[in-house]
């Protein structure tokens, strides 16, 4: 897969929805009734972040669920790429990017939505072909206005931010023009996942669904 074609997969992912869900999930059998109500509420897109031992497990569970497009996130090397799309992953994120990371993802076919945090790394990824990026540490980066600036010379790029995003801060991303989506954990608290409340999860789901970008 070229660094194009990445990108253009990457950004259907992103715009399936106002906001990706970013999932830290510590017991795969819940996983299907999360991402149920996710999907059910209108956020298609999921990215389970590889930070626990049963995040594949996750991938493999929320794969079989109708409607949803499962990610895997935390993508460091090219052995997480691998299991990754063994698992089922039909994307992935990354907290920043290596050319190694690159090459793993393009030869494996997983669109990658690789993340950046300064106008150096969105050059490096523009030269390499790649249109679709994550921003992150949102927040710890300088924000909305952080992203603003950047967009100003480089707007050819398009960006997820992620990282200290909530209901109320998200509009201030999703109002910019080189805003497609926001990656936010606010939608699946741990605490709901562990009572298994996904009714109130899916009314969260709708809630940021229905934001305007």
């Amino acid at each position: 897969m070229t660094p194009e074609a990445a990108s253009i997969e990457s950004r259907k992912v992103c715009e399936l929805a106002p906001v990706v869900p970013v999932l830290v999930v510590d017991d795969a059998s819940s996983a299907a009734d999360l991402a149920k109500a996710l999907v059910a509420g209108g956020l298609p897109a999921l990215e389970v972040t590889l930070r626990t031992a049963a995040a594949l497990d996750a991938i493999r569970e929320m794969a079989q669920v109708e409607g949803g497009v499962v990610g895997a996130g935390t993508l460091l090397t090219a052995q997480d790429v691998e299991a990754a799309k063994k698992a089922g992953a039909t994307f992935g994120v990354s907290p920043g990017v290596t050319d190694r990371l690159l090459d793993a993802c393009e030869a494996n076919d997983l669109p990658l939505l690789p993340g950046t945090s300064t106008a150096s790394d969105v050059m490096k990824l523009l030269d390499r072909g790649y249109t679709t990026m994550k921003f992150f540490p949102a927040e710890a980066n300088g924000g909305a206005p952080a992203l603003k600036a950047i967009g100003a010379p480089l707007p050819q790029a398009k960006f997820c931010p992620t990282g200290g995003i909530s209901m109320k801060n998200v509009n201030d991303y999703l109002s910019l023009s080189n805003v497609l989506c926001c990656g936010g954990s606010w939608v699946a608290p741990a605490q709901m996942v562990k009572d298994g409340d996904w009714a109130g999860i899916e009314a969260l789901a709708r809630e940021a669904a229905a934001l305007k970008r």
